[in-house]
């Protein structure tokens, strides 16, 4: 589908969903509720006209995206052509953590000896207590 053209606004909630920016246009207008989009720095309801130019900010999954409206549209259109009606000046994406392995046993080792359960017992009471763990013998 082609961008619609002679447009002069659109709504908030539909263009997120149209430029794939939320998975369901529900799911943009409930962020818009709860007050998680913000255009021009002003929290916005779900009706709110955008218009090139406009700055939105759309906070989810812990991350804000902050993006530029260059072109509107009102139907959901394919990745491509979503890419190209904002400009996305978005921080980048923190890089994940690693999680440490802990209490990880080799497989087919059997089961744990009444020594082995007190240990892991005693590694873990110390990792919730957020004390460092001893060296091991």
């Amino acid at each position: 589908m082609a961008p619609d053209e002679g447009m002069t606004t659109a709504r908030v909630d539909s263009w997120i969903w149209s430029v794939r920016l939320t998975k369901t246009r529900s799911a943009a207008a409930a962020a818009c509720r709860a007050g998680h989009v913000r255009v021009n720095d002003e929290r916005v309801k779900p009706a709110h006209g955008v218009r090139p130019g406009d700055e939105v900010r759309l906070r989810q999954a812990g991350r804000e995206r902050i993006v530029v409206v260059r072109r509107l549209v009102r139907k959901r259109v394919g990745a491509p052509v979503a890419v190209e009606c904002y400009v996305d000046n978005s921080p980048p994406v923190p890089p994940r953590e690693e999680v440490a392995v802990i209490a990880v046993r080799d497989r087919g080792a059997g089961r744990p000896t009444k020594r082995d359960r007190r240990e892991l017992d005693q590694l873990r009471s110390r990792l919730d207590s957020g004390s460092e763990p001893e060296q091991w013998p």
